[in-house]
């Protein structure tokens, strides 16, 4: 066996052993049944609160088809809460599954974190900006108080007054939320994509040398790119593997919709 076939069955078995602990690493979190529209695992809800922001709700569905769930939770389980919000919004499966339309305002009491995640097809509609500008005008205001009950309910009344917009009113709403050019960190990202291309020349050129030195006496020069392409490749798919099945229970489920990451975030 040449140095670049050794090489090349050195690679593909840490490359097998790899994706062995994809699965594990990429476990979703436990999360709470879907018991409704309102899932107050963290406690910190009256009951007239619930129903009334569940009535809220319900009619915001029957009027527009878009499904929007609060839920509370105990703990993130150590979770980044956009990494918790994707994956619940995936598993709870919340909006219609020909349009994405699904939003879910998470709330965690334990950690002083809030988000809103937006499906799909709410991002044109319910931005990153103009979620951000919800949560912290709307939502996090009466939480440093320790007004949950008003936070959730001024959250929720910005997010339903969005999305019961003419669809143009809406997005023009949002574009107005969007921050101008000057105050994107442009400069920041550059450096980010910079440092990462680098990082990523100097693996495929250090592959690149060890295949030569096995290549001089195998008559081939350097690991084949495809063979890198693919296993890159193969990496991007299993990690997209995360989302998970949706439950229900209490006459309440998702409608199958999916979430892709796009929301707002924000702690008090």
């Amino acid at each position: 066996m040449t140095l670049t076939k050794g090489l090349l069955v050195v690679f593909l078995a840490g490359l097998a052993a790899l994706f062995s602990l994809v699965p594990a690493a990429f476990a979703d979190p436990t999360f709470p049944a879907l018991s409704g529209r309102v899932v107050d695992q963290a406690r910190i809800m009256q009951p007239e609160t619930e129903a009334e922001v569940t009535a809220k709700l319900a009619q915001l569905e029957a009027d527009t088809g878009d499904q929007f769930v609060v839920v509370t939770l105990e703990s993130l389980q150590g979770y980044e809460i956009e990494d918790f919000g994707y994956r619940l919004g995936r598993a709870w499966g919340i909006g219609q599954a020909e349009n994405d339309s699904g939003v879910l305002l998470i709330v965690a009491p334990n950690e002083r974190k809030v988000r809103l995640e937006v499906g799909y097809g709410l991002e044109p509609v319910l931005t990153d900006a103009l979620s951000n500008q919800i949560i912290q005008n709307d939502i996090l205001p009466p939480f440093r108080e320790g007004g949950y009950a008003r936070g959730i309910n001024a959250g929720v009344d910005a997010v339903i007054n969005q999305l019961r917009l003419d669809p143009a009113e809406a997005q023009a709403r949002a574009a107005e939320a969007a921050p101008s050019e000057a105050e994107t960190p442009w400069l920041t990202v550059l450096v980010i994509a910079l440092i990462l291309f680098f990082l990523f020349m100097n693996i495929v050129r250090g592959l690149g040398r060890l295949g030569r030195r096995g290549g001089r006496k195998g008559g081939r020069r350097g690991i084949d790119p495809i063979l890198i392409w693919g296993a890159a490749e193969v990496l991007s798919n299993a990690s997209k593997s995360r989302s998970g099945g949706w439950s229900s229970g209490g006459g309440f489920s998702g409608g199958g919709g999916s979430f892709g990451g796009g929301g707002a975030s924000g702690g008090w």
